[in-house]
């Protein structure tokens, strides 16, 4: 069973602004997490460092999947040993369709989980299960010859970072406030998709700032996380406590009282 593990992480800025201050977390295969905070407490730059974004340095503790310490990995290299981010802003790739984007990555993790043997998927195999997915999403089948991201609306953006998630089949994924930006219809197919393929062979991080995507998709475990540290960890029913107390409850008071 595959576990990514936070060991004290601490991420800086490239200016050497401290960000994350200090974060243990572990989260398994089968497992859902969610990491709850309010605007500008640092779970963006959480999940980018994660994921190895050049412009986000670890610059103490350790991140470590299935035991191996990844991070020093470039970001290509932690997604061929099975991490994922579905990113709260995709970016849109001009020239590169879903369907080219999909099969080059999945390839190239095939190639690298295979010693760096070429084990390109067979296309019938892989159409029939894009189609497949692509229908289960609610993905319009259109989109598969668009460049990526290119015009697409919001919910088609989300929709289309769990296709790849789908698609790609990760061992841990993390989904940085996939939510926002949704109405009610696109967030319920959205959580939908990522219930479906949370299990024995996925477990997911859910970083969000409000409780409504965790009515779709219950968390085993819920995290605050408050300038830059998890300052409380509970079940589901910590998600219902923040959204009756806000996050201020969570807040610790300045030392001396309040200023």
């Amino acid at each position: 069973m595959a576990v990514l593990e936070l060991r004290n992480l601490h991420v800086a800025l490239e200016d050497g602004t401290e960000i994350v201050k200090g974060v243990d977390l572990k989260v398994a295969q089968g497992e859902i997490h969610a990491v709850m905070g309010p605007n500008g407490s640092g779970k963006s730059t959480l999940s980018y460092a994660i994921m190895g974004h050049p412009a986000y340095e670890i610059t103490e503790g350790a991140l470590l999947l299935d035991g191996e310490d990844i991070t020093e990995l470039g970001a290509d290299e932690r997604a061929q040993r099975g991490l994922f981010l579905a990113f709260q802003y995709p970016q849109a790739i001009a020239g590169v369709t879903v369907t080219s984007f999909l099969r080059s990555a999945i390839n190239a993790t095939r190639k690298a989980r295979n010693g760096g043997q070429d084990d390109p998927v067979p296309i019938p195999e892989f159409r029939k299960e894009l189609l497949e997915q692509m229908d289960k999403l609610k993905v319009s089948r259109e989109l598969a010859s668009r460049y990526l991201n290119d015009g697409f609306s919001g919910g088609e953006k989300k929709r289309v970072e769990i296709l790849q998630m789908a698609m790609l089949k990760p061992r841990i994924a993390v989904l940085d406030e996939t939510d926002s930006g949704l109405d009610i219809d696109a967030l319920k197919t959205v959580a939908g998709g990522v219930k479906d393929l949370v299990g024995p062979d996925l477990g997911a991080l859910v970083i969000t700032h409000y409780q409504r995507i965790l009515e779709y998709i219950e968390p085993d475990f819920v995290h605050v996380f408050v300038d830059g540290k998890i300052v409380e960890e509970g079940g589901p029913e910590l998600a219902l406590r923040l959204e009756a107390e806000g996050y201020e409850a969570f807040t610790p008071e300045p030392v001396g009282g309040e200023s």
